[in-house]
């Protein structure tokens, strides 16, 4: 078993996890037909392999006070930019998720923020690396 190989069962027990990390091993077990130390072993192998890459918690940001969320796509100013840009995203709290990507613009970010003077005083900071098209977010759908 820790040849690197995965079967069915390893990719059933990462689906559970995946739709609730908080599961216990004897109720994924239960689940597949294993005992709990066997459900363990399994995900360790996962983990061990990359395949797991660690764990998070999904929270309310909105009951925080971070109510805006904007996507935004990044049309860098400069080649030589590039690095600087990723030390600020590294850097910035508000930035929850950034893509490389081909096409319009260099990059897509996802931010939230508490307000709309945040959100444009975090675009400010922006304009030092790159122009930018802002979308905010109206509902989530899935």
């Amino acid at each position: 078993m820790n040849d690197g190989t995965i079967d069915s069962v390893d990719l059933d027990i990462l689906q559970l996890l995946i739709e609730d990390a908080n599961r216990s091993h004897k109720e994924i077990g239960q689940i597949v037909h294993l005992t709990g130390q066997a459900v363990g072993a399994r995900v360790r192998k996962l983990q061990d392999i990359g395949i797991i890459e660690g764990y998070t918690v999904r929270w309310n940001r909105d009951k925080l006070g971070q109510s805006v969320q904007a996507l935004i796509t990044i049309f860098l100013t400069s080649h030589h930019a590039h690095q600087q840009f990723r030390s600020f995203v590294a850097s910035s709290d508000e930035v929850i998720e950034v893509y490389s990507v081909s096409g319009e613009g260099c990059y897509w970010m996802r931010v939230r923020v508490a307000s709309p003077s945040d959100l444009s005083a975090f675009l400010e900071q922006l304009l030092r690396f790159a122009n930018y098209k802002v979308n905010l977010t109206i509902d989530q759908l899935k």
